[in-house]
C-alpha cells in the first residue's frame, strides 16, 4: 500500500509541475485558464517552421530527390529506423507519431539557440525554446504515455493490464509506479538539459568576451539534437515494450 501511495503521489506531483515556474511569465486568459502567453508564441513558430520547410521541401517532388526533398526523405528514413528498431515489426502506424516528436522537440531545442527571441520584448518575461518551458516537456511526456497506454490496449484489450502482475503479482504496486515514473522522468530530462543549457550559455556570455561560449554554443546545440533523439527512442521503446508485453 506505501508503494501504492507512493505512485499516487507521484501522479498529484507531475500535475503540480503546472504551477512551477523558472523566472517570469508572459500570461494569457483563455476562457478561465491561465496559460504562458511566451510558450504558446514560441512553439507556433517552431511549427511554422516545420510546416513550411516541409511544404518548401515536397512542393514539386521529384522521382530522383534533391535539395529538401532528398534531406526530408533522409530524415523520414531515420525516423522509420528508429520506429523499428524499437517497436518492431508493426512500427508503421506510429512513425507520424515519433517523427512528429523527435522534430518538435529538435527544433525547438535549436530555437533556443538560433533564433534571437531576447530581442522581442515582452510586458513580462522572455520568449526562450518552448522546451525551455517545464509544461512543455510535461505535455510532451503525458501524450507519450497516452501512446504506450493506446498502443497496448488495442492490441490486447482488457488483457493489456495482466502485465501489472507478471512475473508475479506481488510486483504489482512496482508495475503502477513504473507507470507513473515514465513521463516524470522524460519530462525532467528533458527540461533539466535545455534549461541548463541556455543557462550556461548566457552566464558565459555576460562574464567573457562573445567569441569564448561560441564552442559551447555548439556542444549545445550537438546535446539539444541528441536530447531530442533520446525523446524519440523513449518515446517508441515504451510503444513497444506496451505492444509487445514485457520489460
Amino acid at each position: 500500500m506505501n508503494v501504492l501511495s507512493c505512485s499516487i503521489n507521484t501522479l498529484n506531483g507531475l500535475y503540480d509541475l503546472s504551477g512551477v515556474e523558472v523566472g517570469q511569465h508572459f500570461y494569457w486568459k483563455i476562457g478561465g485558464f491561465q496559460v504562458h502567453g511566451q510558450v504558446l508564441i514560441t512553439s507556433w513558430v517552431v511549427i511554422a517552421i516545420l510546416l513550411g520547410s516541409a511544404t518548401l521541401a515536397v512542393r514539386n517532388p521529384q522521382t530522383i530527390p534533391t535539395g529538401g526533398q532528398n534531406f526530408f526523405e533522409y530524415v523520414l528514413e531515420f525516423i522509420r529506423d528508429v520506429s523499428k528498431t524499437q517497436i518492431g515489426e508493426e512500427y508503421g502506424p506510429w512513425v507520424p507519431f515519433i517523427g512528429t516528436m523527435f522534430l518538435f522537440i529538435f527544433v525547438s531545442n535549436w530555437s533556443g539557440a538560433l533564433l534571437p527571441w531576447k530581442i522581442i520584448q515582452l510586458p513580462h518575461g522572455e520568449l526562450a525554446a518552448p522546451t525551455n518551458d517545464i509544461n512543455t516537456t510535461v505535455a510532451l511526456a503525458l501524450l507519450t504515455s497516452v501512446a504506450y497506454f493506446y498502443a497496448g490496449l488495442s492490441k490486447k484489450g482488457l488483457g493489456y493490464f495482466g502485465k501489472y502482475i507478471q512475473p508475479t503479482p506481488i510486483l504489482l504496486p512496482i508495475n503502477i509506479l513504473e507507470d507513473f515514473t515514465k513521463p516524470l522522468s522524460l519530462s525532467f530530462r528533458l527540461f533539466g538539459n535545455i534549461l541548463a543549457d541556455e543557462l550556461v550559455v548566457v552566464v558565459l556570455v555576460s562574464l567573457v568576451p562573445s567569441v569564448v561560449p561560441i564552442p559551447v554554443m555548439f556542444l549545445g546545440l550537438f546535446t539539444s539534437g541528441i536530447q531530442a533523439l533520446i525523446f524519440a527512442t523513449l518515446a517508441a521503446a515504451y510503444i513497444g515494450e506496451s505492444m509487445e508485453g514485457h520489460h
